[in-house]
């Protein structure tokens, strides 16, 4: 009784086969272009993530084989934020989905915040005005695209996050659905009622008759179709957004619990159980998941933009490196950064600063800086960006931090690790199974459909790989880190 994870992520898309014990028996993965039509727009093309999410399912199935243990049910992660429109009758997109990453719609975000709508926008969800969320995204569409709008008006396109159109494309359109935890990230959605806001829908000026139904996070919501899905008839039983599915396959399921996803981003999440923690200091209420019952959990997050993406950048931007595995020998080349601090604000600051005017900074340069040097000051910053987020949780959330639970691609680099465990003075966990954002979904559908009996019957299949314990902390390094983040504030606006 394997169970089929899709975890549909901001660069690619992971297709795992995961079995009964948590171990993945199969796995495949397919990248999908990044399209930058101007300076700070962020696109994906829906149907390339659609392909690409074929691509990896039929290399995850070819790779178990047909005397595998073939999977009974299906569960969705997803980059959460990213906005996508599609036809309800041919499921065509009308245009690009505009990425969680896009900063176009800050002026946008301005004029809000100007007109006084922040204070009910933060009340209702949890969030900030900010052009991470989905909704401003819909607002520029409105107000640039009349065309588009006018199909979504008359209710012909429909409005969702990547879930939802991975649902509609493996139904052949038949669900139009998302669950609270996407539905949490769009500035639409209320986390106290468990339900859209009719007032925020005005705020945005988008119509709710185009919004997705929100079900639970796991639960049976339909079947997918096998003309339209590879042959496959099964039941789709989990959607998580990326982080909160990484919360749910680190077993986080106990109030206090914590883990931190190095992916494109880093995002710390804590659970906070069945109360919303409001926050004033840059950090966000969300839902963490909703159980079949109807009952809502919640976590406390910060969101940190660029991390992962930092290292993609030295690799096909400044191409120093030739593969982000290099990053760890060279980062142990040099005794430290030779002074050198890199700011990857490339697509504006996160938490706790929130300035998506900010651009990415490399600082403190001289004749004898290396490679090598930006190679560490890319891993120390990826560090420190998760040291502020954790300070204010610490010092605002009232949360216990006794240990740091990690997974995601960067967390194979043991020099990271460490450095994050000095950077906090709390250990690192490291997750055996780094892919716990699909884990995470897989957990969801298998406990839906009777793979697990129940919540502790997961937790006791999760396992750690490596155990990292503090050192010495850098406090100059981290003096100057923060001197340097500063610099990068607002640079778009000079």
């Amino acid at each position: 009784m394997s169970v089929l994870a899709l975890d549909a992520g901001t660069t690619g898309v992971t297709a795992l086969v995961v079995a009964p014990d948590s171990s993945v028996l199969a796995k495949g993965y397919a990248e999908f272009p990044q399209h930058f039509p101007a300076e700070g727009w962020v696109e994906h093309d829906p149907n390339e993530i659609w392909a690409a999410a074929l691509t990896a399912v039929r290399a995850a199935l070819d790779a178990l084989g047909p005397d595998g243990d073939q999977p009974t049910a299906v569960g969705i992660t997803n980059q959460r934020e990213t906005v996508v429109l599609w036809d309800r009758e041919t499921l065509g997109a009308p245009r690009r989905a505009i990425v969680w990453q896009d900063r176009r719609t800050a002026g946008i975000c301005d004029q809000l915040r100007e007109d006084g709508h922040e204070g009910l926008v933060t009340a209702r969800t949890g969030l900030r005005l900010d052009p991470y969320f989905s909704a401003t995204k819909l607002t520029w569409i409105s107000l640039n695209e009349p065309h588009v709008w006018a199909s979504v008006q008359s209710g012909r396109t429909a409005v969702g996050t990547v879930d939802s159109y991975l649902v509609a494309r493996m139904t052949r359109g038949l669900h139009h659905v998302t669950d609270p935890s996407n539905a949490s990230r769009t500035l639409l959605y209320d986390i106290h009622a468990g339900a859209w806001s009719d007032e925020l829908c005005e705020v945005f000026r988008v119509p709710r008759s185009a919004l997705p139904e929100v079900v639970p996070s796991y639960g049976v919501i339909g079947r997918t179709d096998p003309s339209a899905f590879l042959g496959l008839d099964l039941p789709i039983a989990g959607i998580l957004g990326d982080q909160q599915a990484a919360l749910f396959g680190q077993a986080c399921f106990a109030e206090g619990s914590s883990k931190c996803t190095y992916g494109t981003g880093s995002f710390v999440l804590v659970n906070t159980g069945s109360r919303p923690v409001a926050s004033s200091s840059g950090l966000l209420t969300t839902v963490a998941w909703q159980h079949p019952d109807g009952a809502l959990e919640y976590a406390l997050e910060g969101s940190v933009f660029v991390t992962g993406a930092a290292v993609q950048w030295l690799r096909d931007g400044l191409q120093i490196i030739a593969s982000a595995s290099e990053t760890e020998q060279l980062a142990r080349s040099v005794p430290d950064t030779g002074g050198v601090v890199f700011v990857p604000a490339l697509t504006g600051l996160g938490a706790p600063d929130w300035d998506p005017h900010a651009r990415g900074t490399i600082l403190g340069l001289s004749r004898g800086t290396t490679r090598a040097h930006i190679v560490r000051a890319t891993l120390e910053a990826i560090a420190f960006e998760v040291r502020d987020v954790v300070d204010l949780m610490v010092r605002e959330g009232g949360v216990s931090l006794p240990e740091l639970a990690v997974d995601g691609g960067a967390a194979a680099n043991g020099f990271l690790c460490q450095l994050q465990a000095d950077a906090l003075q709390v250990p690192v966990a490291r997750a055996a199974q780094l892919e716990t954002t699909g884990l995470g979904s897989a957990f969801a559908a298998g406990l839906a459909t009777g793979v697990w009996a129940d919540r502790d019957e997961v937790a006791a299949t999760v396992r750690r790989d490596a155990r990292f314990e503090p050192g010495p902390r850098d406090d100059r390094a981290l003096r100057r880190w923060r001197a340097a983040v500063e610099r990068s504030k607002a640079w778009a606006t000079l």
